[in-house]
């Protein structure tokens, strides 16, 4: 017998109860809740820390019989700590369904992709994983015990496909929505790409232009005109001068400016402050929201559609949206489902999602297809992140070149401007 924990929705009271069952298995535990009039929320094993074996000397044994004093320090290896990127997880989960859906058993599976695996992290993690399974534990528990690697997401429709019978299924469902997921983002990358990579051509030519150039220039001025400079070709050198005389100085300005900026990123009122003015901007903004409207409907519809209860699925929608103001707007949902009430209410009032999308929801809720008309909602929006950030890509382009122009254009402006004074002098 084992001991869950359990949280779990009374329909009759509308309260949130919580509590313990010793059963044997979860899905036992689960089918207790739903005897006792219970919608579980969440369902988790309750795991007692293994007793270490003391040897002699009163250093702990590992697991090979290791002794390890109380001053060893654990080392970490370069290369064997740190998160996998996302391609790298990808391509394990599309692999993993593809092994499993050939009918090859998951502990197998995952010693096969650990043999080929070159990323070392990866690589540790897996057989991890394996030596979990090997002890009698299950998928979802070693998953949830790499909580680096594998977010909420991952373990959670892991969860739900072991308690189904239908982790092949699940696993296919889950490499789909990561391969959409980083198509979607690899896309956008791609569209601000272009626009940084300008702006950081600009400001290394203005550094050139304003230390090296524009002195030698003033130099000239000063030896032929004295200080009957134009005005504006005053107000450049003056720049020049206080970036050549004071480059400690303003590099430090600049770091500063880009340290407060992100520490305001990280409170709460700045982070909801971007991400507000981020989905309100022309043209950038349209993107932002179609993307978070993606994101939330396919996440929510993949997990949905592998089992996972719909509140438990809403807390990781909200934990996985990237976005302050879309999260707030789920964490509403989220309490109007936890109240007996629709999903359509407070996605309407949260004034971020469209007419289209309410209404797509709202016949899902209806006619209990809310998977499919979410994954119908987030094909549409991918076609239109697509389309977006393709009219982005065009309009950056021709900006961003001009913005250039207008830069260098001026400082060459402001050092003729001297010059065209002389020659009318002599007419």
């Amino acid at each position: 017998m084992a001991t869950f924990q359990y949280e779990a929705l009374n329909a009759q009271s509308g309260k949130t109860e919580k509590g313990e069952l010793n059963v044997a298995s979860q899905a036992e535990a689960l089918a207790r809740l739903q005897e006792m009039g219970l919608a579980p929320i969440k369902v988790d094993p309750v795991t007692k820390a293994p007793k270490k074996a003391k040897g002699k000397g009163g250093a702990v044994k590992g697991k090979k019989g290791a002794k390890k004093g109380v001053g060893d320090l654990e080392i970490k290896i370069p290369g064997l700590s740190g998160r996998v990127k996302e391609k790298n997880l990808t391509i394990f989960t599309r692999q993993l369904a593809q092994l499993t859906s050939a009918g090859l058993p998951l502990l197998s599976g995952l010693r096969v992709l650990e043999k080929q695996e070159k990323t070392p992290t990866l690589r540790r993690v897996l057989g991890e994983l394996a030596e979990v399974i090997e002890g009698g534990g299950t998928f979802s528990e070693g998953l949830s015990q790499n909580a680096g690697v594998f977010n909420k997401l991952f373990v959670s429709m892991v969860k739900a496909g072991e308690l189904g019978g239908v982790l092949e299924v699940v696993l296919d469902r889950l490499a789909q929505f990561m391969e959409k997921a980083m198509r979607i983002k690899g896309k956008v990358k791609a569209a601000l790409f272009y626009p940084i990579a300008v702006l950081v051509v600009a400001i290394v030519i203005m550094a050139i232009l304003m230390v090296f150039v524009i002195p030698k220039f003033k130099d000239v001025f000063s030896e032929m005109m004295g200080k009957g400079l134009p005005a504006f070709t005053e107000f450049v050198l003056d720049i020049s001068d206080m970036v050549r005389l004071n480059a400690f100085g303003t590099l430090t300005g600049m770091l500063a400016a880009l340290f407060t900026f992100a520490m305001i990123g990280r409170t709460q009122f700045g982070r909801y402050t971007l991400d507000k003015l981020s989905l309100i901007l022309p043209v950038i903004g349209s993107v932002v929201e179609k993307v978070a409207i993606a994101r939330f409907s396919r996440t929510l519809g993949t997990l949905i559609n592998s089992g996972v209860p719909i509140l438990q699925a809403l807390n990781i929608v909200k934990d996985t949206s990237g976005n302050v103001v879309v999260a707030r707007a789920v964490q509403d949902v989220h309490d109007s489902v936890k109240e007996g009430e629709t999903i359509v209410a407070p996605l309407e009032a949260s004034r971020v999602f469209p007419p289209m999308v309410i209404s797509m929801v709202d016949v899902g809720e209806k006619t209990g297809d809310m998977p499919q008309m979410l994954e119908k909602v987030a094909d549409t929006y991918d076609e239109e992140v697509d389309r977006a950030v393709e009219s982005l890509t065009s309009l950056i382009e021709p900006i961003m070149i001009v913005f250039l122009a207008v830069i260098v254009g001026s400082i060459v402006i402001a050092m003729f401007l001297p010059l065209i004074a002389m020659i009318e002098g002599i007419e």
